[in-house]
C-alpha cells in the first residue's frame, strides 16, 4: 500500500477530528469527544502548541470508501519523567479499519519514536483500554511494556467539577 506519513497542517484538522470521533466510537466512548476542529487547530497550530500530530495519507486512487485520503493519525506531545527525563506521550494512534494491517500504524508510531529520540526522549508512553486486545498485542509485539502488569501503576485524573474544586483550593 502506498501512503505517506507527514506532519499535520491546520487544513488537516477536520480530517483529524473525523478520525478522533472514529476512535472514540471504537473505544465505546463516542459522547466523550467535546472538541471541534477549530479548537484542535487553535491548540495545535498556535505559537505555543499543546500537541503535535502526524497523519497518514494515501493517494487519491487508494482513498477510502467514503472518499478520504487521510486514513490515520498519531497524536503526541512531550512531557517529563522526574526519574528518567524527557518523554514523548502518544495520546492517540488510529488507522481506519479498512487500512489496517498495511504497516500504517507501525509507521506512525515509529515516526513518533524517531521524533522523540531526536528530542532526547528516553521513552514513549501511552495508555490502552484493558479490553483492546488487538492493540495490546500489537504494542507488545513491538516491544512495549505493560506497566499495569509489571509495576502496578494506576491511571487517575481530575476533570470537571473535581478539577474546578481542586483549582479553587489553591492559595
Amino acid at each position: 500500500m502506498n501512503y505517506t506519513v507527514r506532519d499535520s497542517t491546520p487544513g488537516d484538522c477536520k480530517d483529524i477530528m473525523r478520525l478522533i470521533v472514529d476512535l472514540a466510537e471504537y473505544e465505546k466512548m463516542p459522547n466523550e469527544v467535546k472538541l471541534s476542529h477549530k479548537e484542535l487547530e487553535a491548540d495545535g497550530f498556535s505559537s505555543n502548541p499543546f500537541f503535535k500530530c502526524l497523519v497518514a495519507e494515501v493517494p487519491e486512487e487508494f482513498k477510502s470508501k467514503e472518499g478520504h485520503t487521510i486514513v490515520g493519525y498519531g497524536f503526541y506531545f512531550f512531557t517529563y519523567c522526574t526519574w528518567k527525563g524527557r518523554v514523548v506521550y502518544l495520546e492517540d494512534l488510529y488507522v481506519m479499519p479498512e487500512f489496517r494491517g498495511k504497516g500504517i500504524g507501525k509507521a506512525l508510531m515509529s515516526r513518533i519514536a524517531q521524533i522523540g529520540r531526536a528530542q532526547g526522549c528516553v521513552r514513549m508512553q501511552f495508555t490502552v483500554l484493558d479490553w483492546n486486545k488487538p492493540s495490546l498485542d500489537f504494542y507488545s509485539s513491538q516491544g512495549a511494556l505493560n506497566l499495569t502488569a509489571t509495576e502496578g501503576w494506576q491511571l487517575l485524573r481530575f476533570e470537571g467539577e473535581a478539577l474546578e474544586k481542586l483549582a479553587q483550593n489553591a492559595n
